[in-house]
């Protein structure tokens, strides 16, 4: 049994409306995810104050046993009954409130909490978040199914990578508006972090809950599938088995890594500029130079294929990560304020990198799904993908988060940073410390992208190969259909 498609394969299938609504509420439901990831950990450390070891635990229980249920949640998603709206739009409506709603609880936790209980209670949100958040990536897996034309979900895959990138830095600036307001209404209010947090998480969740259930009525999936029952793990074991997602898996290991460096992002803002909502400052002009990066790289895949282009980001993305690191030493250590602007140009700079790493995995992606479409005779494996690569940034992963506050303070860190107490909610960060935080935030960084494209000195399925294989999945696909 199959599903069944009408339209010529190489047609426009897309129309306007539903690209920019689905653009649209992919840049909401990032939202939701991007205040998780930019805010959560400072929660934890500034405004709960968990110790290192218990932030360590907190991370790296969540990382191993959300990994382990990905398996589970992959199989659902790869092997639920096609309705009329698809395979993963109605996966995206069904999760939409909870991701809400769980997302706001993240920054709430109940008065009297401590100890044990308090640790059961993080955890149970977070494994109810991290559930959510893997029913709802369905909203990214759907660029993949939303046109047969090859170009056409190229294009659309671009486009959503360059919205998500900007709806991912954006509760940075709601949460600046919000502290901006506290200043003004109450100037010592000393639940200012808090408040930021937690009416941002709220706004966030409630406006993106209905931007992406709007979205999805828009929107349509266009690829013939094979509904032969399967065994779910023998997916596993083909994409096992398929050599060019070797080079994802490895290369995805590699730069999830970088997780240290994203780390220290909010506490090097407090350290320098006062307090953990000045962020915005580092990660507006990042974020820019991410969405022009990507607009750079599909204009240059024009006359570059994505595996040269690949490689190229990881030497660049080390030697502009050293000039920054240089500028901030040098600020640092004179507090020249001109380096202040170079300092902020060298972050776009550094954002333009994001672009490539950002966009070309999603690309790499949806090319090594087509060459195991093509060896398992019509057997889509959207979610199972990423959960096998998700192995290798599993343990990368747990290695980061749990590192992290151990490298960034408690007794014998590398960085020293000064946990806020209740009598100093803002201590000074001594000299030391902010060059060692800004060394994680750039030079390692870049070492982890570079690292991340050397995979791809490997990998063929690109040009003339690339063609081969599409058009070898089209006339499958045709078949299935008929």
């Amino acid at each position: 049994m199959s599903t069944k498609i009408n339209n010529p394969i190489e047609q426009k299938h897309v129309k306007n409306v539903e690209f920019v609504f689905y653009l649209a509420a992919i840049f909401f439901y990032t939202m939701m995810t991007g205040i998780v990831g930019s805010f959560r950990q400072a929660y934890l450390v500034n405004i709960l104050k968990l110790s290192d070891d218990s932030v360590s635990f907190y991370n790296a229980f969540l990382s191993i046993a959300g990994f382990v249920m990905s398996f589970v949640y992959a199989m659902i998603i790869d092997n639920r009954k096609i309705g009329k709206k698809g395979k993963f739009i109605p996966i995206v409506n069904a999760v939409a409130v909870p991701i809400g709603i769980v997302t706001i609880l993240l920054f709430y936790t109940p008065k009297g909490l401590s100890g044990t209980i308090l640790m059961i209670y993080l955890i149970t949100i977070g494994m109810l978040h991290g559930a959510c958040t893997s029913f709802g990536n369905a909203i990214n897996l759907v660029s993949y199914v939303v046109s047969p034309n090859n170009k056409e979900r190229d294009k659309v895959i671009s486009f959503r990578s360059i919205s998500s990138a900007v709806g991912n830095s954006a509760p940075l600036v709601v949460v600046l508006v919000i502290g901006l307001i506290i200043d003004k209404v109450s100037p010592d209010n000393p639940n200012k972090e808090y408040i930021e947090y937690i009416i941002g998480a709220s706004l966030i969740s409630v406006i993106g809950t209905i931007i992406t259930l709007m979205g999805m009525r828009f929107l349509k999936e266009r690829i013939t599938y094979s509904e032969e029952k399967k065994n779910p793990f023998k997916g596993f074991i083909d994409i096992v088995k398929n050599k060019y997602a070797w080079t994802i898996i490895i290369s995805e290991t590699l730069k999830n890594l970088r997780g240290i460096a994203n780390y220290m992002g909010p506490f090097l803002a407090a350290a320098l500029l006062g307090g953990t909502d000045k962020f915005l400052l580092f990660g507006l002009p990042t974020g820019i130079g991410t969405a022009v990066g990507m607009l750079v790289i599909n204009f240059l895949l024009k006359k570059f294929n994505a595996k040269v282009l690949y490689i190229a980001s990881g030497i660049y993305s080390v030697t502009v990560n050293v000039i920054a690191f240089v500028v901030g030493y040098v600020y640092f250590n004179t507090e020249a304020k001109p380096l202040q602007i170079v300092f902020i140009a060298c972050l776009f700079l550094i954002g333009l990198q994001f672009g490539a790493s950002n966009l070309l995995p999603s690309m790499f992606q949806a090319d090594v799904l087509e060459s195991i479409e093509l060896q398992t005779k019509g057997k889509r494996l959207d979610a199972a993908l990423p959960t096998v690569i998700g192995i290798g940034t599993m343990v990368t992963g747990t290695i980061a988060q749990s590192l992290s506050p151990q490298i960034l303070y408690g007794e014998g860190s590398i960085i020293g940073y000064v946990q806020p107490t209740d009598a100093v909610p803002n201590p000074t960060q001594s000299l030391e410390t902010k060059i060692m935080m800004l060394f994680f935030y750039t030079i390692f960084h870049g070492i982890m992208m570079f690292l991340a494209g050397v995979p791809f000195f490997f990998y063929k399925l690109t040009g003339k190969k690339k063609e081969e294989v599409h058009n070898a999945v089209l006339k499958q696909r045709q078949e299935l259909a008929e």
